[in-house]
């Protein structure tokens, strides 16, 4: 035990009357107690109380350590009622970053959800691509594709997104729907350049990977930007299927290939490791990590 918690186990001792009293409050024996005193006695190098059958009494030593005593286990509340206050206090802002594309889709009809059911949380979103130091940073909560093996944080599974190669009906229309990945290279695709190996798409069927050759007359960096580019009939695009809930269920967009499988990537919602959330923090997560769930449940359906 440090020297605080003796402090305190003395002040408890002297409030309670005697070491049986004292050591039920404290969860521990009335020899574990004793020894705990005589460690503060040793520390200080004096004696604080005259022990009797009957009674304790303060020594001189013991009389003037008592206030100090009694005020760090006044200070030790006063901090455990603040946390709890901070725990418990909805009103107050939540610091979050998200990817720019997430971000964009849908974080302002999510975000509109769950400010309409908790007013008094102030929702501070950052869409940026970039690592953020969250501890360094000042943030509360993360949605990453990806998660470092660093213990000051704690990763929750969000949702596992897979790139969905899709087309408009306009499109399809006029130059064809392509019935495998290699007649992809016969087609106007619209290309992610982002990625080095852009003109190189990737698809399985069962133990076979496939390597497909594409081009086309577009590339960003920007999914948003490669969706509108095949909403408007472009081309063919892969996009993350996360994009794509409303485009395919009212079909404005069309899921091709659909026997050939592409890359499943997961994504987490990262908070920075601690005792426990704020109350306002907790509920906002527990949110999310419901409402994807629910999201991702009505794109299996499509």
């Amino acid at each position: 035990m440090s020297e605080m918690d003796d402090l305190a186990a003395f002040a408890v001792l002297i409030e309670a009357g005697s070491f049986t009293l004292a050591a039920q409050q404290l969860g521990c024996s009335k020899g574990q107690l004793s020894k705990r005193i005589s460690q503060l006695e040793a520390q200080f190098s004096v004696v604080l109380l005259q022990r009797t059958t009957r009674r304790l009494s303060l020594t001189a030593a013991g009389a003037a350590l008592l206030p100090q005593a009694q005020a760090l286990v006044v200070q030790v509340e006063r901090a455990r009622q603040a946390l709890a206050r901070l725990k418990d206090d909805m009103a107050g802002p939540v610091r979050m970053t998200v990817p720019v594309s997430l971000g964009e889709t849908f974080f302002d009809g999510l975000l509109l959800e769950f400010s309409q059911k908790y007013p008094e949380v102030l929702i501070e979103l950052e869409l940026n691509n970039h690592y953020r130091d969250l501890s360094r940073d000042g943030f509360d909560l993360a949605i990453r594709a990806e998660v470092a093996n660093d213990e000051r944080l704690v990763a929750k599974p969000l949702l596992a997104w897979q790139e969905m190669t899709c087309a408009s009906p306009a499109y399809l229309a006029q130059f064809g729907e392509p019935l495998t990945p290699q007649e992809l290279a016969e087609h106007r695709c619209l290309l992610n350049s982002h990625y080095s190996g852009r003109e190189e798409w990737l698809y399985h069927q069962q133990h076979e990977l496939l390597r497909v050759r594409v081009s086309g007359p577009f590339a960003s960096n920007h999914y948003n930007l490669l969706k509108k580019a095949a909403l408007a009939g472009a081309g063919i695009a892969r996009l993350p299927s996360y994009l794509l809930q409303t485009e395919l269920a009212d079909g404005r967009l069309r899921w091709l290939l659909r026997d050939f499988q592409t890359r499943r990537m997961p994504m987490y919602l990262v908070h920075p490791y601690q005792g426990g959330l704020p109350k306002r923090t907790q509920v906002l997560a527990d949110y999310l990590i419901g409402w994807f769930k629910r999201s991702g449940e009505a794109l299996d359906r499509l």
